[in-house]
């Protein structure tokens, strides 16, 4: 009975958020993202936020790190499916995280921290508010892969009960949460052609607070992305999500006008490149990249339970 008054609450609470129309565009590139940080989450700033990891998403400049944040849920009883990329057609492609009743497919991508690759383990609804597991939030991912499919990607197919959740209501990121992407886009030190895999804030207790207290570094010797990229390009696809604004990125990683340079210490305060301004008091540092800085994934999550046996690099 429990858990069929928190279905109906979700439902409810999904029925009367906004859904955006979704556009059908997605970036994708010929090039895989690096490997996932080695970090370890942040204390929660407050009883009822939800754990949402880390990823790598992409702009002009190349990959950059958004880093894992606590957030509240838009609505009781939604949890986040997180978003990750998929090799589909000699491309990989990234298919956008979404709130939902449940958590879906994400890739078979292991971020961690209660997202071992299938479901969530890193807490639950009761009551109305959102208590954690301390048993896995703090558990490190074992796999730190960070694509689906392709030559070296993780192997993972939905399973019987994700196929199942792909057909629910949907919707996109929270204002929060995009306004945190922005952030990590806009950061030079985020980018992978800096940090080389080890970005200076790897998670943070907040979204958009990239300095000061609460704020995790990637542990040193996480790995180095690889060396070369092809020119990417964009394809127009319904059913799939935006990354990078959907803007077709101008050159792959490693490029950008941070090439070259080297990554901040691990374990040291995240502090501004040479030459950039520093932060203001409540938003993130860093000079704004030459990037348009993407607007986050948004839309309403489309059923694609038939792309998934398929293709699974190809998720909407």
């Amino acid at each position: 009975m429990r858990n069929l008054l928190r279905g109906i609450i979700a439902c409810l609470a999904l029925a009367a958020l906004p859904v955006a129309a979704d556009a059908g565009v997605f970036v994708s590139v010929s090039i895989g993202p690096p490997v996932l940080p080695i970090y370890a989450p942040p204390p929660i700033p407050a009883p009822g936020y939800i754990w949402t990891p880390g990823y790598w998403g992409y702009a002009d400049s190349g990959y950059y790190w958004v880093p894992g944040t606590w957030v509240m849920a838009p609505a009781v009883g939604l949890l986040w499916t997180p978003g990750y990329w998929g090799w589909h057609g000699g491309m990989y492609a990234w298919n956008g995280g979404y709130w939902g009743p449940h958590v879906g497919f994400y890739g078979g991508i292991n971020y961690g921290f209660g997202y071992g690759g299938v479901g969530y383990r890193g807490g639950a609804w009761q009551g109305g508010t959102f208590v954690v597991n301390n048993t896995y939030i703090n558990q490190a991912p074992t796999n730190r892969v960070a694509f689906n499919g392709g030559a070296g990607g993780v192997a993972a197919t939905p399973t019987p009960e994700e196929t199942h959740y792909a057909q629910e209501r949907h919707v996109g990121m929270s204002q929060e949460q995009e306004q945190h992407e922005q952030a990590a886009a806009r950061d030079t030190t985020m980018r992978a052609s800096y940090n080389h895999g080890n970005p200076p804030v790897a998670a943070t207790q907040k979204p958009g607070i990239f300095y000061g207290k609460g704020v995790v570094a990637a542990r040193t010797g996480t790995g180095q992305p690889p060396a070369t990229a092809s020119h990417p390009t964009t394809q127009n696809l319904s059913g799939t999500h935006a990354a990078g604004g959907g803007q077709a990125p101008h050159g792959a990683y490693p490029g950008g006008s941070a090439g070259g340079q080297h990554a901040a210490p691990s374990g040291t305060p995240h502090a501004p490149p040479a030459g950039s301004p520093h932060p203001a008091a409540n938003g993130p540092h860093g000079s704004p990249s030459s990037s348009r800085p993407p607007q986050g994934h948004g839309g309403e999550h489309q059923p694609h339970s038939a792309e998934h046996s398929a293709e699974p690099g190809r998720r909407g």
